[in-house]
């Protein structure tokens, strides 16, 4: 019996719902790179996700579904994408 090609590359959906700047829930995790109390480095179906902050504790990490749960005060969220940066730096970036 062979499974189905849709049953085999399953992605997970990602969404991001952020409470009053203090209750992250990120879906869609398929790893935890690292976490301190001032930063969380995810890894995302969509690329890196980084979480900045103070007092961050992550309460909930669900492997089966790849749900994260972040509490804290969080400043900022940013994408790191996983496709190599072009030379150049910000100037380069600037007269794309």
């Amino acid at each position: 019996m062979t499974v189905p090609e849709e049953k085999k590359a399953v992605k997970k959906v990602h969404n991001i719902i952020l409470e009053d700047r203090k209750t992250l829930t990120v879906s869609g995790v398929s790893d935890v790179d690292s976490f301190d109390e001032q930063a969380v480095m995810l890894f995302t179906e969509l690329g890196e996700l980084t979480v900045r902050g103070s007092d961050l504790h992550m309460n909930k990490l669900s492997v089966e579904t790849g749900e994260v749960n972040i509490e804290g005060n969080i400043s900022s969220l940013s994408y790191q994408d996983e496709a190599p940066r072009s030379s150049g730096g910000f100037m380069g970036k600037l007269f794309r």
